[in-house]
């Protein structure tokens, strides 16, 4: 028995084959620095056509060498985690900390009640002690629908939980477990509750006589929150919603562990609250600890994931993050001591405590507890406090969750990356590319609003984590940045392919062998990634198409903002991503259609972009056609990069090209884009060959 609690409560594993692949590492490396020393080296001298490209792709190249550097931070040091459960179990069952979890939505007419509730169900159903456990729903549309859900929800989960538990049921969701569809279509709701605080404690889980479900057993605490919302304050948007939800909760139930899950992420492991706590409970290493972030897995991705996914994020870069000081805290599927959340530093020397607090609190009755609360959830609470700054969620940026995650390691705590075999959350990815490009538009200037502001990791996290740690944060930090030397690369060899002039070191010379080996390496690493992560063929390539895409629209138009934000020209906003689709629309994505919607400018720019490859590639052919054997035979000796750059392009581009002129469904690009960026890409053809 003593050598029981002496044994560890999880175990951590360092990654195998890490120096094979520090070895092929540094040899991409120096071949990025073989290709730096080409370019500096091969410019061609002033007049000379081609040294305005020549110039752009070295600064190209020398940020996608940079950016590679940045990438490899998080694939130096993978860690993976095991944890015990039955040891903690076996030492702590009684003692079991109190846990609250925060559930989060909107706008009823995009995030639709059914899937909200389904949600909210999946979390009470944890196999956890009923007594212990709170879940609060914040409503920041103030929906009367939404309200009125979580009503018969609390009915339903009488008879739901139980089951659950008697049954051993996975999923707890009830739509995840019959198979059935969420919420069908979004609801229109007018009436809200927007100049007031609502706090309905639906479910007392201190009433032994009413908070039981049908069988006798006692049923979680379940709290709805609607927050004052006023015009002239600032409502902060998430993270607004999130501390309210942490100082209502530390008045009713006070749990010292937080969850927070998005409206659509429910729970798929009933286990997972005892897997956090394996981490945080450990006697030698749970007081370092923070917070424990779970993967953000998505249950609609198709079998060759269309709109890409973050696999290769969730199974290498966070595992390689954690190996330096952990994760970055992602806004969801995450577990905070509540202490830490509230702006506590971390010390050697204090061990805090995670277990059951015995001590009695004072009893009030639900009516005045409802009362005495709503003041904390009011618009004028926060001001002249450090709520938004020192205490709970950061205010300011869109990304509110990276920020925070940061000043808590910047603070002297660690976190752990907890990915178990069974997914501990499942959620809802955007099914058509509009809304993809705009989730990753609202991630990517987020992050880089963080790397432009005073808590960039760049330097306010310099000598306060480790290196590693530091340059995980920057990668994401940069994401935006990339849609400068992406638009180079994929625009500028294309054109002067067009032109006959030749960027790339002819077939018969020795500089083409460190081009060729980093195309090849780089692209063949990644491809043995993704199978690794049990990925498809087509899923790669789609993940590639998605790269693209992201990096020439929803990026670009993020760096945009982003400087247009810093000098004042314009204001962030927080967009929300649709959770439904209406059945058309799920019909092409499950048969992995591209789904286009209406008129846009990201779409519009990935339209022309493609056609602009297009007609750059067309031209070249036709000129080299005319010209015979002989210019076939110099433009395989001179342009066989460019060719190779272009023709992939196009490949990538097709699903474009059938939205632009094949397709005859809803889900095509409108007509107006199809003429708009047909004749932006030939004006800037002819224009460009004429120039010459």
């Amino acid at each position: 028995m003593a050598k029981e609690e002496h044994l560890p409560l999880f175990e951590t594993k360092k990654a195998q084959g890490r120096v094979l692949f520090r070895i092929f590492a540094a040899s991409i490396f120096a071949g990025i620095c073989l290709i730096w020393v080409y370019r500096v080296s091969h410019i061609p001298k002033a007049g000379e056509d081609g040294r305005f490209a020549w110039i752009g792709l070295l600064g190209a190249e020398i940020w996608f060498g940079f950016y590679w550097l940045l990438t490899q931070a998080s694939r130096w040091n993978p860690v993976y985690r095991h944890t015990f459960k039955d040891r903690l179990s076996q030492r702590y069952e009684n003692e079991l900390p109190g846990v609250d979890i925060f559930v989060c939505t909107a706008d009823a007419s995009i995030e639709p009640p059914m899937m909200v509730m389904n949600t909210v169900l999946s979390v009470m159903a944890y196999e956890y002690p009923p007594e212990k456990l709170s879940v609060y729903l914040s409503d920041d549309g103030g929906s009367e629908i939404t309200y009125y859900a979580l009503m018969e929800a609390a009915e339903f989960a009488k008879h739901w939980i139980p089951y659950c538990k008697k049954y051993n049921v996975e999923p707890r969701s009830p739509a995840a477990y019959f198979v059935s569809k969420h919420g069908d279509d979004a609801v229109e709701d007018n009436h809200q509750a927007k100049d007031f605080v609502v706090i309905k404690i639906v479910i007392d889980g201190r009433d032994p006589i009413n908070a039981t479900d049908n069988e006798g057993c006692a049923l979680p605490t379940l709290v709805y929150l609607a927050r004052e919302k006023r015009p002239q304050y600032h409502h902060n948007f998430k993270a607004g919603a999130m501390n309210a939800l942490i100082r209502v909760s530390s008045y009713i139930s006070n749990g010292k562990l937080l969850l927070n899950v998005d409206c659509d992420m429910y729970s798929n492991n009933s286990l997972a609250i005892r897997d956090t706590l394996c981490f945080l409970m450990d006697e030698e290493k749970g007081h370092e600890l923070a917070f424990v972030q779970f993967p953000q897995n998505f249950k609609n991705l198709t079998k060759n994931e269309l709109y890409a996914s973050l696999r290769v994020i969730n199974e290498v870069e966070a595992h390689g993050v954690d190996g330096y000081g952990g994760p970055l805290y992602v806004g969801t599927g995450c577990f905070h001591r509540r202490d830490t959340l509230c702006g506590r530093k971390f010390s050697k020397d204090s061990k805090s405590d995670m277990k059951w607090d015995n001590r009695k609190r004072e009893e009030l009755g639900i009516h005045e507890l409802e009362e005495n609360t709503k003041g904390l959830a009011s618009c004028t609470f926060e001001e002249n406090t450090q709520w938004g700054k020192e205490m709970g969620l950061k205010y300011g940026c869109p990304v509110e969750d990276i920020i925070t995650g940061l000043s808590i390691h910047c603070r002297g705590w660690k976190s752990v990356y907890c990915n178990p075999a069974r997914e501990a959350f499942l959620g809802l990815a955007p099914a058509t590319l509009p809304h993809i490009l705009v989730q990753h538009k609202r991630w990517s200037e987020g992050n880089f609003h963080i790397f432009l502001s005073k808590y960039s990791p760049a330097w306010y996290a310099y000598g306060k984590i480790r290196l590693g740690h530091q340059l995980g944060y920057l990668r994401y930090s940069l994401w935006a940045s990339n849609c400068l030397a992406t638009l180079v690369y994929s625009t500028l060899p294309s054109l002067y392919l067009l032109r006959g002039t030749s960027l790339f070191p002819q077939m018969s010379s020795p500089w083409l062998i460190p081009f060729a080996y980093v195309i090849i390496g780089k692209y063949t690493w990644s491809f043995v990634e993704f199978l690794w992560c049990d990925g498809t063929i087509l899923g790669w390539w789609n993940e590639q198409r998605i790269w693209l895409y992201q990096r020439t629209s929803s990026y670009l138009f993020a760096f945009i903002d982003t400087i247009l934000f810093s000098i004042g020209y314009s204001n962030s906003a927080f967009v929300i991503t649709a959770k439904v689709a209406d059945e058309d629309v799920s019909k092409r994505y499950e048969k992995e259609i591209m789904e286009f919607g209406a008129s846009s400018p990201m779409i519009t720019i990935l339209a022309t972009f493609a056609l602009l490859n297009l007609c750059c590639f067309a031209g070249f052919v036709l000129e080299e056609a005319i010209a015979g054997s002989k210019g076939i035979a110099k433009a395989y000796e001179t342009m066989s990069l460019q060719v190779l750059l272009c023709g992939v392009l196009i490949l990538i581009n097709l699903p474009l090209y059938q939205g632009l002129y094949l397709r005859k469904d809803k889900g095509k690009m409108p007509s107006s884009v199809a003429y708009k960026s047909m004749v932006i890409a030939v004006f800037s053809c002819v224009c460009f060959k004429l120039s010459y």
